[in-house]
């Protein structure tokens, strides 16, 4: 069964440029609910540690410095089927590839940079959020 709770992150490129606001408007319209946001700036040490998954990619090095390069904002979002819908709502990787009016389609300028960040399974978004979030602040 499909869980309710999402986390996202609006990403260094999409808060340089100013479109943050946009962002939770498209989220919200499509029927999110807020639960926790949080903006902040990641240290090396925490991007290192939130993506040590891609520890051995030939892009991890990159991705640290990307997502310490500026503020991000971080959220828990809730709704039924959460993970599914907001994958759906931000579209593919590639903005050139993701459908019309997908949050990286409008937003995303590259493949490294797109815009947001949504997590790829229920199980992921609970272990994410918790990166962030006590489980106080978003119950």
């Amino acid at each position: 069964m499909a869980g309710n709770v999402t986390f996202t992150m609006i990403k260094p490129d999409a808060t340089a440029a100013g479109h943050t606001g946009k962002i939770i408007d498209k989220i919200l319209e499509a029927g999110f609910t807020i639960k926790a946001m949080k903006w902040t700036r990641l240290s090396k040490e925490e991007a290192g540690k939130f993506y040590e998954v891609h520890k051995e990619r030939p892009f991890y090095g990159e991705l640290v410095d990307y997502m310490t390069s500026g503020p991000i904002l971080a959220a828990i979002l809730v709704k039924d089927n959460a993970v599914e819908d907001f994958r759906n709502l931000i579209g593919a990787t590639d903005p050139q590839k993701a459908a019309e009016g997908t949050i990286r389609r409008m937003f995303a300028t590259s493949i490294a940079a797109n815009a947001v960040h949504g997590s790829d399974s229920d199980e992921n978004a609970l272990i994410e959020g918790a990166f962030y979030f006590t489980t106080r602040e978003h119950a």
